[in-house]
């Protein structure tokens, strides 16, 4: 039964006399149930809430409905009775423990069992108040625990909101990475990507054949492998045109740049012609990383820089 707005405790309001008025009104429109098979017990408790200024304050004395009347409701607190017939306070709490799994769900257990503080809170609850109800105690553990769920709101709403600014951020770094990409491939003679696995998934130019692998087996490792382990550089026994027209002192450090994913820059590769004409290379590599610093690949890009007989 929802209870009537009531003027705030004095002593309560003296004891919170530097808290913020915002918190403080915040804490006054909690929402509470009151779960209690003694009628008596429930007016007392309806009673002390009205006198500390609640304005959400219901009650029941069937403890099989508070489940339901939680998910309708999503209460701030319940203050639960141990002792009751048919379902008993554990069984609630057993019922509700998989929003106190997934949630901070402030329940404060009634007992006049002093052996029964401690299963509670092993079962979920987070505080308790002894019977027979001492008011200054129920009033202040009531506050306390609501100014708790308060905080822990507060907490949930700033952390989605980092969530959310995450995600925005990371959708502009990815159009703003694509751009990049776009941008490189048409500002450079040739560019290459490759996976975290070493396998090549975007290129144009020639660094496949600068590498030591064939144009054919484009889907092949760092390694010159393909997927079945096989050399893809040589195809019946012979190596592939213009795989051996690279300096191979040039191509062993390219190659080994690329296999400690180290960045570099304006590296000079050379290209014999079959003209003998000689074509001077800058190439330019750097690791890859996404939002979580995790390695996600290897891109690089090559200018020409000289054509000469």
């Amino acid at each position: 039964m929802p209870a009537t707005t009531a003027t705030p405790d004095d002593s309560l309001s003296d004891g919170h006399g530097g808290q913020d008025c915002e918190i403080e009104a915040a804490i006054l429109q909690s929402s509470i149930l009151i779960v209690d098979d003694q009628q008596a017990h429930v007016h007392l408790l309806e009673r002390l809430l009205q006198e500390g200024g609640y304005r959400n304050v219901s009650s029941t004395r069937e403890p099989r409905r508070v489940g339901l009347l939680h998910r309708e409701n999503r209460y701030d607190l319940i203050l639960l009775d141990l002792q009751m017939p048919g379902l008993d306070g554990f069984g609630v709490l057993e019922e509700l423990s998989a929003d106190i799994a997934s949630g901070y769900l402030p329940v404060i257990v009634l007992t006049a069992q002093p052996g029964h503080k401690l299963r509670a809170l092993r079962a979920g609850a987070r505080d308790f108040i002894a019977k027979p109800f001492e008011t200054v105690e129920v009033k202040v553990r009531i506050h306390h625990m609501l100014e708790v769920r308060l905080l822990h709101k507060k907490l949930e709403a700033h952390n989605r909101d980092l969530e959310r600014i995450v995600q925005e951020r990371t959708a502009a770094l990815q159009e703003s990475e694509a751009r990049y990409r776009s941008l490189t491939e048409l500002a450079v003679d040739w560019y290459w990507e490759q996976n975290d696995a070493g396998t090549f998934t975007r290129m144009s130019g020639p660094i496949l054949e600068l590498l030591g692998i064939s144009e054919p087996d484009a889907g092949a490792d760092m390694q010159g492998r393909d997927a079945d382990g096989t050399p893809a550089c040589r195809q019946d026994g012979h190596a592939h045109r213009g795989i051996d027209d690279w300096d191979a002192t040039e191509r062993e450090t390219l190659h080994a740049n690329i296999m400690a994913r180290r960045p570099f820059l304006d590296l000079l590769m050379h290209r014999r012609c079959a003209d003998g004409s000689l074509q001077q290379f800058r190439v330019s590599g750097e690791p890859m990383f996404d939002h979580t610093c995790r390695f996600t690949g290897y891109r690089g890009l090559g200018v020409e820089v000289r054509f000469a007989r």
